[in-house]
């Protein structure tokens, strides 16, 4: 896939069939507009997500992880925009012609009802719509997805996060939420208790679901491993920072260094601080045994 990231220097041989917004989680409504964009895809046309991404702010995904997913859906390229002055200024109309025309060279465009774009968000879906003559493109306009009776939207997914549904997370994404990062050395408590953990530390603006042990899956070179990961600030242990704790099942192996993705699937408890170390190994031969049941009972 090409990747273009963190500039506005970018340009894609054309035809190309174009989906935009802000992807922010690729959740299943997202996932829509790439499928369409990918059944319009021919040896000729090519497909292409363009993201605009804000530099401030907490979002559901890094970039990073936009990158591996968008990838795994089959797109041909992905454009993460920055979202400076250069581009937030365009008119709507500037917009088509510079971007989608002169440099993505748009035959096809998919944008979700909702789809607002140009400076202070004046064009919107129809607007695009009354251009395809103009500029000879044609825009599909395709209807949200929905779960129940809501719409399924980023800000639906944050707050199913922030409550810790996990299973709710899962079904709005199509798959369950994602941590990526390189495993650092942490102050090996873990071992000292007979259980080796792995840790990460997320990006600030990594939004996180509430600090507590859940059921996790994580990925090693190809390969995924159970178990139960710790988020949050270890406070029997006088931690000062926010991480990411996973205790794999039935692995010692030296991961430091290793890039990983852990996936969480289900809230057991709320972070906690014990009284004593011992207390703490109580608790997560406790945490270790819901995981177990979670993944093979």
């Amino acid at each position: 896939m090409k990747y273009f990231h963190g500039t506005t220097d970018f340009f894609v041989e054309g035809p190309t069939a174009v989906t935009l917004g802000k992807f922010d989680g690729v959740h299943l409504g997202h996932q829509k507009l790439m499928r369409h964009i990918k059944e319009l895809e021919t040896e000729e046309i090519s497909s292409v997500c363009f993201a605009l991404n804000g530099n401030e702010g907490a979002f559901l995904m890094t970039q990073e992880e936009q990158r591996r997913l968008v990838e795994d859906m089959g797109i041909s390229c992905l454009i993460s925009c920055p979202f400076v002055p250069e581009i937030f200024t365009m008119s709507p109309e500037q917009f088509v012609e510079e971007i989608l025309v002169k440099r993505l060279h748009a035959k096809y465009i998919t944008v979700g009802t909702d789809f607002c774009f140009g400076y202070r968000r004046a064009g919107n879906a129809s607007f695009l719509k009354s251009l395809e003559k103009r500029y000879g493109f044609r825009v599909d306009i395709l209807e949200k997805e929905r779960l129940g009776e809501r719409e399924i939207s980023s800000t639906y997914v944050r707050e199913a996060l922030e409550q810790g549904d996990m299973e709710l997370v899962t079904s709005l994404l199509g798959r369950p939420f994602l941590v990526e990062g390189t495993v650092l050395h942490g102050r090996k408590l873990g071992r000292t208790l007979g259980f080796p953990t792995i840790n990460l530390i997320p990006s600030t603006q990594k939004l996180l679901p509430p600090n507590g042990v859940y059921a996790t899956r994580t990925s090693i070179s190809g390969k995924v491993y159970p178990g139960i990961t710790n988020i949050g600030c270890k406070p029997t242990v006088s931690g000062s920072f926010r991480g990411v704790e996973t205790y794999l099942f039935d692995v010692d192996r030296d991961l430091y260094g290793a890039r990983v993705w852990t996936q969480i699937y289900a809230f057991e408890r709320r972070e906690q601080k014990f009284s004593s170390v011992e207390e703490l190994k109580a608790q997560v031969q406790k945490d270790i045994a819901f995981g177990r049941e979670y993944f093979f009972e």
